[in-house]
C-alpha cells in the first residue's frame, strides 16, 4: 500500500485532524512515511490565522512540487485545513501539481479520495463544502508512534465558532459552531483510557461554548447560566443549581475510572461562568491550569475587536480562578498593533500582563486576513511599530515568566512522564499540572506514571528535575 507524510502547521485542532487522517489512512492500509522524500502522498494541513503560516505552506508546497514532479511524478500532492478551505480552487489553479484540497469538514473522506485518485479514477479533487454532522467524524487517534504508547490525547468536542472578534478568519474556515454529545465523547475517551492514556485535552476553537449551538444530544442542549452582564464579584461558595453545557461535560469526563487529568483548550473569558470556576475547586481531575486569551489590555481595542468583555471582567474572572486554585498556572494569547491601536492602548497591555502576571503568553503581531472586518479598518498599524510593540511585550513577558519559573526552585512537584525529551531523546520528559514541562533523569518504564521531582534548576520555559529524588 501507498505511504503517506502528513505535516501540519497551526494549532492543537490541527494536529488533532491531522492524527485521525493518518489513523484512518493506516485502517486501510496506508503506511507512514517518515518524510516527504519516501511518501507516496504528502499532504499539508494547513492554518490561515496568519498570513505567514499561508505563506510557508504555499511556500513548502511549491518546493516540494518542483522535487516531486521532477525526481517522482508519481506521488499525490494534497492541502487540507483551513487554507484549503479558504481557498479551495484557487489553490490548484497557483500550483496546478497539487492533486488534492480537502476543507475543514471533510478530513473523514480524505482516504476515500486519495484511492480515486491513486488508482487514476479521478484526476482532481477540491472539496471544501459544507456536511452536517463533520463535528463527529473525527474520533481515531494513532496511540503507537514509535512503537510506544500514547499518555496523552486530544479528543475534539466541536468545530467552528460563532464569536466573529474582527481580526480572525476561522469562523470562515471552521464554520459555525457544531458540538458533539456528551455520551459520544465520554465513549471516546474511555476507549482512549483502556488504551492506556492518562490524560485527556478536550478541543474546541472556543470550547466553553461546547453545546450552547448546534449540539447533537440532550445533554449538550441545556441553557448556559452565563450571564451577559457578568462583573467581577466575589465567587459564590454554594454549588451552582444550573451547570452550562461544557460543565457538564467536564463532569461525565471526570467520572471515567483510570483517568488521571483533564485538560482543555481554548477557551473564551465569555465562558468564564461561576460554575466553571467552581469545577476548578471540586473536580480533582481538572488540572489547575488555564490558557484564557484576552488579546489586548485596553478595553477600546477590545471593543473593537469585537472580543465582549472589558479589562475588568478578564481581571476579575483571574482573580476567582486564583481564589479557587492559587496555585493555578495562567497563559495567554495577545496581539500587538491591532488597526488603530495606540500608544497608550498598548502601554494598558503591558500594565495588563505586569498585573495578571501570566506564567506564559503567545504574542502575535497583528496580520491582515482578507475578508476580515480588521482588515479593511483604518489606522493599519506599520510592521517597524507592531515588530516594536511585539519585543516589547516579549520581554516584560519573559521577565515575568523566569521569576515564575524560579519560584520552582527546590520545590517538590508532580508531573505525568510523557516520554524522551524532544530536545534530548536521552532523556525523560512530562509536564505538572499546572503545565509546566519538566526534564530528568529517567528511562523508559516511567512512562505514563505520576511521579513526584524535586525541581533543581529552571530554564526557559523548561524545569529540571534532579533524578536522586524521583519516587520511583
Amino acid at each position: 500500500m501507498p505511504s503517506v507524510f502528513i505535516k501540519t502547521y497551526g494549532c492543537q485542532m490541527n494536529e488533532r485532524d491531522s492524527e485521525a487522517v493518518a489513523a484512518q489512512l493506516v485502517a486501510k492500509g496506508y503506511t507512514l512515511a517518515p518524510s516527504e522524500a519516501a511518501a507516496d502522498v504528502i499532504l499539508l494541513n494547513t492554518c490561515s490565522v496568519r498570513d505567514f503560516a499561508e505563506q510557508k505552506a504555499i511556500g513548502k508546497m511549491q518546493n516540494i512540487a518542483a522535487d516531486v514532479r521532477k525526481n517522482r511524478p508519481d506521488v499525490v500532492l494534497g492541502f487540507m485545513g483551513c487554507m484549503a478551505q479558504s481557498r479551495g480552487q484557487e489553490l490548484i489553479d497557483r500550483l496546478p501539481d497539487v492533486d488534492l484540497v480537502l476543507g475543514t469538514q471533510k478530513f473523514h473522506h480524505a482516504a476515500d479520495y486519495l484511492d480515486e485518485i491513486l488508482a487514476g479514477h479521478r484526476d482532481k479533487i477540491v472539496d471544501v463544502a459544507v456536511e452536517p454532522g463533520s463535528e463527529a467524524t473525527i474520533r481515531e487517534h494513532l496511540l503507537n508512534g514509535n512503537a510506544q504508547k500514547s499518555v496523552t490525547a486530544f479528543v475534539s468536542i466541536m468545530q467552528g465558532c460563532n464569536q466573529y472578534c474582527t481580526f480572525c478568519i476561522v469562523p470562515y474556515t471552521r464554520g459555525e459552531e457544531r458540538s458533539r454529545g456528551i455520551p459520544d465523547i465520554v465513549a471516546e475517551c474511555r476507549q482512549l483510557v483502556s488504551q492506556g492514556v492518562k490524560e485527556i485535552t478536550l478541543l474546541g476553537q472556543i470550547v466553553t461554548s461546547y453545546g450552547k449551538r448546534g449540539g447533537s444530544s440532550r445533554e449538550a442542549k441545556v441553557e448556559s447560566r452565563e450571564p451577559e452582564n457578568f462583573l467581577p464579584s466575589t465567587l459564590d461558595s454554594r454549588p451552582s443549581t444550573t451547570k452550562s453545557p461544557f460543565v457538564q461535560l467536564l463532569d461525565a469526563v471526570h467520572e471515567i475510572e483510570g483517568l488521571e487529568r483533564i485538560r482543555f483548550t481554548s477557551p473564551h473569558p465569555k465562558g468564564y461562568g461561576d460554575d466553571l470556576i467552581q469545577a476548578y475547586a471540586r473536580l480533582p481531575k481538572l488540572v489547575e491550569s488555564a490558557h484564557l486569551p484576552v488579546q489586548s489590555g485596553s478595553d477600546r481595542v477590545l471593543k473593537l475587536m469585537h472580543r465582549g468583555y472589558t479589562r475588568e471582567r478578564f481581571l476579575g474572572i483571574i482573580k476567582k480562578l486564583r481564589r479557587a486554585r492559587p496555585d493555578i498556572g495562567i497563559t495567554t494569547d495577545i496581539i500587538v498593533g491591532f488597526p488603530g491601536e495606540t500608544g497608550d492602548d498598548f502601554e494598558q497591555t503591558l500594565s495588563l500582563a505586569r498585573e495578571v502576571q501570566f506564567d506564559n503568553a503567545y504574542i502575535f503581531k497583528y496580520s491582515q486576513r482578507r475578508d476580515t472586518p480588521a482588515a479593511e479598518m483604518p489606522d493599519q498599524v506599520p510592521l517597524k511599530i507592531r515588530e516594536e510593540r511585539n519585543h516589547r511585550l516579549l520581554e516584560t513577558v519573559n521577565e515575568i515568566g523566569k521569576r515564575k519559573y524560579d519560584t520552582f526552585i527546590g520545590r517538590q512537584v508532580q508531573i505525568l512522564v510523557e516520554g524522551p525529551s524532544k530536545k534530548n531523546p536521552a532523556r525523560m520528559t512530562g509536564r505538572t499540572r499546572c503545565n509546566k514541562i519538566v526534564v530528568f533523569e529517567g528511562s523508559e518504564r516511567h512512562r505514563g506514571q505520576l511521579l513526584d521531582v524535586k525541581i533543581t534548576r529552571a530554564g526557559s520555559f523548561t524545569l529540571y528535575g534532579d533524578p536522586a529524588v524521583v519516587s520511583l
